[in-house]
């Protein structure tokens, strides 16, 4: 499962992830971000606040659907989560990849048929929302027999990776330092697991107004590099 596991965190997966900055682009437009320290305290705070508090409890809920056999409530989630998304940009984001993802277990011939099947369902069929890149992801995840815990660090990792990615390339920062904001991320994640695995349902919260205006901003920004 280790491998798949990999598989599943790879910057090589081909959903799209590298070219989404999730407003931090417009955050280095603004100043908000312009070097390393800016860059961490970004992304930390979004693990923090943000990711850690909503998305991740979301997607160990999706997780633990799937595994139990329940696609159903998988679906709900699914719908919860895209109402969550603030902006068209990021709605588009989580959509288009997984539908890339949808189409890569498709293309990789060894996912259970009845998997497929159930994600291939029309949209208008079952909900407004069919396919966030949650939704598919945690099916695979839970498909492989990943642990939890285990599916949440390389989710959190990904997500990490993919931001540090986008801070090099748009502040922009050295190799050095994104290694160094890898290191101090990776650090913060176990505690960050550990409480997104106790935390209840009434605790969550995706309150980061900064964010969303970012997102917002990003939409109208005249140059930029991503696609969020």
């Amino acid at each position: 499962m280790l491998a798949r596991l990999l598989q599943l965190a790879s910057p090589a997966l081909p959903v799209g992830a590298y070219t989404y900055s999730q407003g931090l682009e417009w955050a280095v437009e603004a100043g908000t971000v312009n070097d390393e320290a800016s860059a961490l305290a970004w992304i930390g705070d979004q693990l923090e606040w943000n990711i850690g508090r909503y998305e991740a409890p979301l997607l160990l809920r999706m997780l633990k659907a799937w595994a139990g056999g329940d696609g159903d409530t998988a679906l709900e989630l699914d719908s919860e989560y895209l109402a969550t998304r603030e902006t068209a940009e990021l709605r588009a984001e989580t959509l288009q990849m997984g539908y890339s993802m949808k189409r890569l277990l498709h293309e990789l011939g060894d996912f259970q048929a009845s998997r497929l099947d159930e994600l291939a369902v029309s949209p208008g069929q079952r909900s407004a929302s069919c396919g966030t890149f949650p939704y598919v992801w945690t099916c695979a995840a839970a498909e492989w027999q990943i642990s939890p815990q285990d599916a949440l660090t390389a989710w959190l990792w990904s997500w990490a990776e993919n931001q540090t990615m986008a801070a090099l390339k748009s502040v922009p920062l050295g190799q050095a330092a994104g290694q160094r904001l890898l290191q101090e991320i990776g650090r913060r994640l176990p505690l960050l697991v550990e409480r997104t695995l106790a935390l209840a349902e009434a605790d969550y919260s995706n309150f980061a107004p900064g964010f969303a205006i970012a997102c917002c901003n990003h939409e109208t920004q005249y140059t930029r590099l991503f696609r969020s």
